[in-house]
């Protein structure tokens, strides 16, 4: 195929996840209307191999289906083989666009949004293939990426082109690559930690299920907690590594570590976020909401530092905007 083929191949791959994304939030939203949890949800294997014992849930809805049910089970692997292939197609979009131009696909940001979506949608599948329970996340993870997925479509999309010369180095695969694996991951926590936030505040009023059904079927906030919390455990050493490799490479490239340079500024913003989270989860007095509260900001620094930096504000990474 000639690179203009495969350019039109990527951009039709990418209108083919986002509507597998939009049906595999549907079937997941359906999983939740039909649906109850089960009376004790599936213990998460903690990191010394134990299980972890949750307490018991809120009274069933009289007017849903048991977990068990065959059109509750059908609807949960609609959805789980939606959101599969999706991901399959996402990262087609990635594969075929780096074919088009000869180079990693992640030299703007148009390229760097869509992988960060993509490694948040395959965190989540991995979640929930090791811990089923954990599909009734599905909803509020693959809606947040179907509205990211078409805002990266309408805002942020360029043609496919040449690396601009300050990117044509070999810490491209290194510095850019594992700042979107950690960007991604912490996607996740993020959403989890939100998640948290709306079930703890359910459940400290009694956790009547009449008076919202939705929330009343999500994983408890013990378990929303943990997910939050093993997540960013798992991108913090990543996002470290990726401001470690973005320092060398400055010096690489500009003869300097560190200059204060908006993108690094807010970077190590970030990385001082996480790790104020990760202390605040493990200390007296901070565990809890208010912990959980540090990891959204964390997320909203991402964002920010994603979209405001790279946009609006100028500085030595200007070159990572939309051209």
């Amino acid at each position: 195929m000639t690179p203009d083929q495969l350019s039109g191949l990527s951009d039709t791959l990418f209108s083919t996840s986002v509507g597998l994304y939009s049906l595999a939030t549907v079937a997941f939203c359906a999983q939740l209307a039909f649906g109850r949890r089960p009376a004790r949800e599936r213990a998460l294997v903690t990191a010394g191999g134990g299980a972890a014992e949750l307490p018991p849930e809120s009274p069933a809805d009289p007017g849903a289906l048991p977990e068990d049910a065959p059109s509750v089970r059908r609807w949960g692997r609609v959805a789980m083989l939606l959101a599969t292939v999706g991901a399959l197609t996402h990262a087609g979009v990635l594969v075929t666009r780096g074919m088009a131009t000869d180079r990693l696909p992640w030299g703007n940001m148009y390229e760097f949004a869509t992988a960060v979506v993509l490694v948040a949608v395959v965190a989540f599948l991995v979640l929930a293939l090791r811990s089923p329970g954990l599909r009734h996340l599905g909803l509020f993870v693959l809606a947040p990426v179907v509205v990211s997925m078409v805002a990266i479509g309408l805002f942020l999309y360029v043609e496919g082109g040449p690396l601009v010369a300050a990117l044509r180095s070999s810490w491209l695969a290194v510095h850019v690559s594992t700042a979107i694996l950690g960007f991604g991951v912490f996607f996740v926590s993020g959403i989890a930690s939100v998640l948290y936030l709306v079930r703890s505040r359910y459940e400290a009023r009694g956790g009547d299920p009449s008076s919202s059904r939705l929330v009343a079927r999500m994983p408890s906030a013990a378990t929303l907690d943990r997910v939050a919390h093993r997540t960013a455990v798992f991108g913090f050493p990543i996002w470290t590594f990726a401001v470690i490799a973005g320092a060398i490479w400055a010096e690489s490239a500009w003869g300097r570590f560190w200059g204060w340079d908006p993108k690094e500024t807010w970077a190590f913003i970030a990385w001082v976020v996480y790790a104020a989270y990760l202390h605040a989860r493990t200390t007296a007095g901070w565990r809890g909401r208010p912990a959980a509260w540090v990891n959204v900001v964390g997320l909203a620094v991402m964002v920010f530092n994603l979209l405001y930096v790279n946009m609006v504000s100028t500085g030595l990474h200007s070159y990572g905007g939309v051209n």
